[in-house]
């Protein structure tokens, strides 16, 4: 006995061959869809767990703190390398030492450099002992400015470079002066009266130059 077709609901008689093959047909397709987008969450899922397990896992510290500089062995080593007195300024909380050493060239440069140590200070001075040396050192690192005047800071002498508009971000200001046969220049972005007290911290070991000379 053979068997009637069914009668599908809306359609209101039996379904052509063609009508179920495209019925079966969008329901595979809904079925691979919703089976792919399952597996996307499952990946996403997988994914978040893997970052997470790795944040997690990584060992956390606290930042390593940028090592001290030893600015007074350095300076003794110099000496004792190039036979002659270097300036090393009184520092006190306020400075760190960021850099220390001889730069080589046309003229050998004893250098520092100095940054405040405040979080909210900003800038930098760098001391500069140029060996053998006068002003005309001086606009090597100034952008080419010869000195705008002078100043007396404890009874020294000291040649002003004011840059004004003509100053860089790194360079806005200095103050140098001729210590025997050296040339010390401090340099920098921060303000004149920085640049001074600095200064004055040099006025002995100034003297000594000027008589080692």
């Amino acid at each position: 006995m053979s068997r009637k077709p069914r009668v599908v609901a809306g359609l209101g008689r039996p379904e052509t061959p063609q009508e179920t093959a495209d019925r079966k047909a969008e329901s595979s397709r809904v079925y691979r869809s919703s089976q792919t987008f399952r597996n996307l969450i499952a990946a996403l899922i997988a994914t978040v767990a893997v970052v997470a397990v790795i944040v997690f896992a990584v060992p956390r510290g606290e930042p390593t703190e940028r090592p001290l500089i030893d600015v007074a062995k350095i300076a003794a080593d110099v000496e004792s390398t190039s036979e002659r007195p270097v300036v090393v300024p009184e520092l006190g909380d306020f400075w760190r030492v960021n850099a220390a050493g001889l730069e080589g060239g046309a003229v050998t440069v004893w250098n520092i450099t100095l940054a405040p140590s405040g979080e909210r200070e900003r800038g930098f001075i760098r001391v500069a002992q140029a060996f053998d040396a006068d002003v005309t050192w001086a606009p090597q690192v100034t952008g080419g400015m010869a000195p705008t005047g002078t100043t007396e800071i404890d009874g020294v002498t000291w040649d002003v470079f004011d840059m004004g508009d003509r100053g860089t971000a790194n360079v806005t200001y200095a103050l140098g002066t001729q210590a025997g046969p050296d040339y010390v220049l401090l340099y920098g972005s921060r303000s004149a009266d920085s640049t001074k007290e600095l200064a004055e911290s040099l006025t002995a070991q100034l003297s000594d130059l000027k008589e080692a000379g």
